[in-house]
């Protein structure tokens, strides 16, 4: 291993980048235009869910089972309907999410002490939405049941009872429970998949498309010194994207990071040499640039997307997909990142998320090294 020979390889490269400002700019602009894009379009909170109400009870009573709705930051009032069918018209224009419908008699119910049920329509096109809103409704009916059950009890001189159960929840890592927060960590990991294989998967594809690849064969460079020399620019690049996606986290979308950045940076750059080292595996296995580009995508942003915890909660994945999801880099990664921003876990818990990542990032750079060949076919 010659390192004057690794940083002549990396100076003709870091040359190419240099005289192509536009794919430069690119590599900078795909990470912030993903962060700003997923950042603030992706949201999985579920909150102002537009209501209409209809009423067919005008009373105190129903006013305040409404503003038990209303009165929560799940429900926004959009309208109140002069009829039923103005209930699923609004449903079905997309124009409210839930419907409550009142019957007439609610008061009357409610006042003898008899069950009184209401209606809610829920649109359930959006699966996920729509059981939170069932979620949320019951329990804007059950606080308006309990409370008029206390108050008739007090009416009636009698004491209300203490509840047998009293939970007092308490969340942790993310105690305002916003999406960002454990969005961004996994968007880091996605960003750092994606340009770390789309950077090398250009680079001996195109030795090979343009020709020069015979004057690289002819050098003593040995495999090993081209691959790293090959590596070292686009390694560069990618710690800057790094550092961008990490003061955008902080600084925009204000994501807590509780942990280390030093282990941070540490994972991450052991993941972006195995991202890095499995698009060059990819370019010099493909030798065209076009086929290197597809392959390295399909190779990394759908797993990364879909399987590595990022969207999609694994344990709610099938079983067979599950296992699937363990010879993906980025699930760890994702583990790792969010355990450093979200708890400010250290390696004494995420050691072997973190051992997996060198792992990973030896045996791709020794299949790239292994598959490189300095021959013409």
């Amino acid at each position: 291993m010659n390192l004057t020979r690794i940083a002549a390889v990396a100076r003709k490269e870091a040359i190419h980048v240099l005289r192509d400002p536009r794919s430069l700019g690119i590599t900078f602009a795909i990470p912030v235009m993903l962060m700003l894009l997923y950042g603030f379009a992706l949201s999985l909170d579920v909150d102002d869910l537009p209501l209409i109400v209809y009423d067919q009870n005008a009373t105190p009573a129903s006013r305040d089972l409404i503003s038990h709705f209303t009165g929560s930051e799940y429900f926004t009032l959009v309208g109140n309907a002069a009829a039923y069918r103005d209930v699923q018209k609004a449903i079905d224009a997309g124009d409210a999410m839930v419907g409550l419908v009142i019957p007439f008699n609610f008061e009357q119910l409610v006042q003898a002490g008899r069950p009184a049920p209401v209606q809610v329509l829920i649109d359930g096109s959006d699966a996920n939405k729509a059981i939170t809103a069932r979620g949320y409704a019951q329990a804007a009916a059950a606080a308006y049941a309990n409370r008029t059950l206390v108050n008739e009890m007090l009416r009636g001189g009698m004491r209300a009872p203490d509840p047998p159960v009293e939970a007092r929840p308490r969340v942790w890592f993310n105690e305002d429970m916003e999406s960002r927060n454990f969005i961004i960590p996994g968007l880091i990991a996605l960003i750092m998949t994606v340009v770390g294989a789309l950077l090398t998967s250009l680079t001996v594809a195109r030795e090979w498309e343009q020709g020069t690849m015979e004057q690289l064969i002819a050098t003593p460079v040995k495999r090993a010194e081209f691959v790293l020399g090959k590596l070292a620019p686009y390694f560069v690049v990618g710690f800057c994207d790094l550092l961008l996606c990490i003061i955008l986290g902080r600084y925009v979308f204000d994501v807590p990071l509780r942990g280390s950045v030093l282990l941070l940076v540490a994972v991450s750059l052991v993941f972006l040499v195995g991202a890095m080292s499995l698009g060059m595996l990819i370019s010099i296995a493909t030798k065209n640039v076009q086929l290197a580009v597809q392959t390295a995508m399909m190779a990394t942003y759908l797993p990364a997307m879909i399987l590595s915890g990022f969207f999609v909660a694994i344990p709610n994945m099938p079983g067979a997909i599950q296992l699937v999801t363990h010879i993906v880099p980025a699930r760890y990664f994702v583990t790792l990142l969010k355990g450093i921003y979200l708890k400010g876990l250290g390696l004494r818990v995420m050691w072997f998320d973190a051992l997996l990542l060198v792992v990973f990032a030896v045996i791709v750079l020794g299949l790239a090294i292994r598959k490189f060949r300095k021959k013409l076919v």
